[in-house]
């Protein structure tokens, strides 16, 4: 039986749902996340038209998915207005379908505030700081996305350890593609939601482990990383009982960090970039990035620097730390290394 429902989430300011939902997007082809951009305008109109698909499982409340049992679920998302987005989800249980249209709003970023980061920047008033103050007001509507999915984002991740991004949208994409769950062929006779045919499901920890290894290496996957994926799917049920709730307390979701990172193979770099994306975390730089203290380095000062480096000229913003490197990659600076460099100055002593 297909559950369906919907409801209306007012952000209650403009929001930008493509440069929210976007990071959660792996590549343009990616089979779990697809957002539509619309007109994409952004800015203080919001981006009224833009949409976006999600597929999520919602594991089992007595056995999480250390048996495979999970219900699977999709969200479609479309901006109604300037702050009012509609979501729909199709699943295949009463349960499933209530418990993605709860998590629609943190999908959304509805739990992120901003305000107290943007005071902060007015208060700091030197260089940097206003230079980011004026790109939060040219992107007032982006928010830092709580996907929830704490397993399915972990595994994500781990696919793009040490490897390029063509890698881990490959591995990532053919994993789906090859041994996922396709919602509209099973639900083409039941779901009035529409659900797109290349939309897949994330695997199970049961299907995963079912993976034989020469499959990994057809994929793209090295063996350190396939391994580390089966170290991941033999604890399913503990990261299933992390992922439960979703702190927004800085030091609960820098403490899930540390957890996570005790894992064989995460590590502090995954263990960011999968609280980044399944908990909005507001305070976890991706440090040991290969690209990330470079660019924030040039991007600050003029000059690359290395993780230490970066960690000091984000420590002024602490707990607003991935806020800040999220503000430095909407400012278009990427594209303009040969311009003006943002000057940094140390704030530790006021």
């Amino acid at each position: 039986m297909i559950s369906e429902a919907e409801r209306t989430v007012d952000l209650g300011a403009p929001y930008d749902l493509p440069r929210s939902l976007g990071v959660l997007q792996r590549g343009h082809a990616d089979p779990a996340v697809r957002v539509d951009r619309g007109v994409f305008e952004g800015g203080p109109r919001g981006a009224p038209g833009a949409g976006a698909w999600l597929s999520l499982r919602v594991p089992s409340a007595d056995r999480g998915d250390a048996g495979g049992s999970s219900g699977r679920a999709v969200l479609r998302f479309d901006q109604l207005d300037v702050s009012r987005v509609r979501a729909r989800v199709a699943a295949d249980s009463e349960d499933a379908s209530a418990a993605a249209l709860n998590r629609a709003p943190l999908v959304l970023g509805a739990a992120d505030d901003w305000t107290c980061l943007e005071l902060l920047l007015d208060a700091l008033g030197d260089r940097v700081s206003t230079a980011l103050a004026t790109v939060r007001r040219r992107h007032p509507g982006v928010r830092l996305p709580a996907a929830g999915a704490l397993f399915d984002q972990l595994i994500n991740v781990t696919l793009e350890q040490k490897v390029t991004h063509e890698q881990a949208r490959h591995g990532w994409r053919s994993l789906l593609r090859r041994h996922g769950d396709a919602p509209a062929a099973d639900w083409a006779q039941g779901a009035a939601l529409p659900v797109p045919e290349w939309l897949r499901m994330p695997l199970t920890a049961a299907q995963l482990r079912a993976v034989p290894s020469w499959e990994w290496h057809r994929l793209w996957v090295q063996p350190p990383l396939s391994k580390t994926i089966q170290q991941i799917a033999r604890r399913a049920s503990a990261v299933h009982r992390l992922g439960a709730e979703t702190p927004v307390e800085t030091d609960a979701v820098n403490q899930l960090a540390e957890t996570l990172a005790g894992i064989p193979g995460v590590g502090v770099w995954t263990a960011a970039e999968t609280l980044q994306r399944s908990h909005g975390a507001a305070d976890l730089p991706a440090v040991g990035d290969y690209h990330l203290a470079h660019f924030v380095g040039e991007a600050m000062t003029g000059t690359r620097t290395d993780d230490a480096g970066m960690v000091e000229l984000l420590e002024p913003y602490r707990p607003h730390r991935q806020r800040i490197v999220r503000l430095l990659k909407l400012s278009g600076f990427q594209h303009q290394r040969m311009g003006p460099k943002l000057t940094s100055e140390d704030h530790r002593s006021r």
